[in-house]
């Protein structure tokens, strides 16, 4: 995971609440066993009719959103199932930031873990960012430091971002990395494990 401070990209507006993992990607596309190329099926149900051919209109396939990186959307994003592969497909198909007045708990845990960044602000400004983004044509830049996004339209909107997250994306640290950076904690815990709890794991498998 590459560390940033800041994520700058146009805004995508998706006018939905309640969005959840199925209708990110469907379950029968987990079966595909790598990231590269789920892309294709992010929303799928919403951009493909029955025999696999385009429906017309869903905002990611326009052309004034083909190079959107940032998804404005409503409350409740990402709820449902635990499947890590909707964080993958909003990735593979260049989605580098997501801004919605909440998220699904197991959906928000995968993202920070796979480097998608996910900013909470209240509904009324996701509706301001939404509105502006119609045109296709709003930047908008999330700055981690300042737990600021601002736009080319003269938005200036506060967020708040747990602590732990925004280290984690701000020094691009992965679950090795964090677990490493405890080792000395790890080691003493192992010092401190009674004589009677070890355990000779070649008795084991021995027996």
């Amino acid at each position: 995971m590459e560390p940033m401070e800041i994520v700058k990209g146009k805004v995508a507006p998706l006018f939905y609440e309640n969005i959840d993992t199925d209708q990110i990607i469907p379950a029968e596309y987990l079966k595909i066993i790598t990231k590269k190329g789920l892309g294709r099926y992010l929303f799928y149900r919403w951009r493909y009719d029955n025999q696999d051919k385009p429906k017309r209109g869903f905002v990611l396939d326009e052309d004034q959103y083909s190079d959107a990186t940032v998804l404005a959307t409503g409350k409740n994003f990402g709820i449902g199932s635990s499947r890590e592969n909707a964080v993958w497909a909003l990735q593979d198909f260049g989605i580098k930031a997501v801004i919605a007045p909440s998220y699904g708990d197991i959906f928000y845990g995968n993202a920070v873990k796979n480097g998608l960044l996910c900013v909470r602000i209240p509904e009324d400004n996701i509706s301001e960012i939404q509105e502006s983004a119609k045109k296709g044509n709003l930047i908008c830049e999330i700055d981690l430091v300042k737990q600021e996004i601002n736009t080319n339209r003269n938005h200036k909107i506060k967020f708040n971002i747990e602590q732990y997250v925004k280290e984690r994306f701000m020094t691009g640290s992965d679950e090795i990395t964090l677990t490493m950076t405890n080792l000395d904690k790890i080691k003493k815990y192992e010092s401190d494990i009674p004589k009677f709890l070890e355990v000779d794991m070649r008795s084991i498998f021995m027996q």
